[in-house]
């Protein structure tokens, strides 16, 4: 890139050698046009003019906006990079965790088996003590009826002793059986010290 102090004394420089070109041109033209050649002095000028405003204006103007163009490409393709490289590393490590996905599946199945088996055992410890319990209830149940049937079966059995000693003794007893029996026991406290 030029130095804009080089560039004005480059545009006096040009301008000047455009207008002797022109003035020589003129000169070698002669006299034959003495009309045409202030006409074609002037469009030199003009041309050279026009050249410096247009080479000061894009010596002045478009570098700034070139740079930072520039720049802007520049910081693009910085951030275009890296978002390239953090694409890159999750490419990396979607591949890797896909090429390990199969591993993954088999520990999570062989962890699922060894659960289910763990439950299963520990379901069929649980139904078994349940059962032993359920047992133990059982024959303490059936030790406790027996126990009340024997004891209303002594009850029943004393009663019917009862009552069939009762009905033979109320057969066997008459007033005269029972009028010895009151000699006998009244006797009996007689006889005795108290």
């Amino acid at each position: 890139m030029i130095p804009r102090k080089r560039i004005v004394p480059s545009l006096f420089v040009y301008s000047a050698m455009l207008f002797l070109a022109g003035a020589a041109r003129a000169a070698e033209e002669g006299g034959a046009s003495s009309s045409a050649a202030p006409t074609e002095l002037f469009k030199w000028i003009n041309f050279t003019v026009v050249a410096a405003i247009l080479i000061w204006l894009f010596g002045k103007v478009l570098p700034p906006i070139f740079r930072a163009r520039a720049e802007k490409i520049s910081a693009t393709i910085t951030k275009a990079t890296g978002a390239k490289a953090e694409a890159d590393r999750k490419l990396r490590e979607a591949e890797h965790r896909l090429a390990q996905l199969e591993e993954e599946v088999r520990g999570l199945r062989e962890q699922a088996q060894r659960e289910i088996a763990a439950e299963a055992e520990r379901i069929h410890a649980l139904a078994k003590f349940d059962v032993e319990k359920i047992g133990v209830a059982a024959k303490s149940e059936i030790q406790a009826a027996e126990r009340a049937a024997r004891i209303e079966l002594k009850a029943l059995a004393a009663k019917l002793a009862v009552d069939g000693a009762e009905s033979l003794l109320a057969k066997q007893l008459t007033p005269q059986t029972q009028d010895a029996l009151i000699e006998g026991f009244v006797k009996t406290l007689q006889g005795s010290p108290n």
